[in-house]
């Protein structure tokens, strides 16, 4: 066979195996896994650099948020999205991690497996999935004052997330913390240090 024969089977193999896999229309997932562990490289978004970093004393004041509508999406984790779990997204830190969300309003507590970037919304430091958001008692008010903190919760927690299960409330932070919170809250964005969405 010539060289114009061969470079035309070639790229009629490469058109057929390109059109069966657009036909599949499916997309392939990551399985739900704590391994390995992504930072990943600096990005941008809209002007804004964000650099992910390991941080395991991250324990921040701030607005969360939440989202429902991308059932079935892929992930910056690259896992599917499913909106009855407990999960959430945050900018910066490493995929996937677990942090403990507390409501400012309610001193609700709950376990959350971090495996998506953003928000990407003036002051906002954590997206939660619509199931995260109901557990929290969040849903209804859409963006709510949240103390976001690191934790390395037990094997069993992190095995009961991962299959989509929540976790049992953590215990209600006391009247005497959260108002210590809210004016550390308040007085951030007094200062301009914390954005207020």
């Amino acid at each position: 066979m010539n060289i114009e024969g061969r470079t035309y089977r070639r790229a009629a193999l490469a058109a057929g195996v390109a059109l069966a896999l657009a036909g599949c229309g499916t997309t392939r997932y990551r399985p739900v896994s704590d391994t390995p562990v992504v930072i990943g490289k600096p990005y941008r978004v809209r002007g804004t650099t964000y650099r992910p970093a390991a941080d395991p004393s991250f324990d921040v004041l701030g607005y969360a948020s939440w989202y429902g509508a991308e059932s079935g999406n892929q992930v910056a984790l690259g896992e599917r999205f499913r909106p009855k779990w407990i999960t959430g997204a945050h900018t910066t830190l490493p995929l996937p991690t677990y942090v403990e969300v507390t409501a400012l309003e309610t001193g609700r507590t709950i376990l959350v497996r971090i495996n998506d970037r953003g928000p990407f919304a003036r002051g906002r430091i954590v997206d939660l999935s619509r199931g995260a958001a109901e557990q929290l008692g969040i849903r209804h008010t859409g963006v709510a004052a949240v103390r976001v903190r690191r934790v390395d919760p037990p094997e069993k927690e992190r095995a009961r997330l991962r299959k989509g299960k929540q976790v049992a409330a953590r215990p209600r932070v006391s009247d005497a913390t959260l108002a210590v919170l809210r004016a550390q809250l308040a007085d951030g964005v007094r200062r301009g240090v914390v954005q207020a969405p």
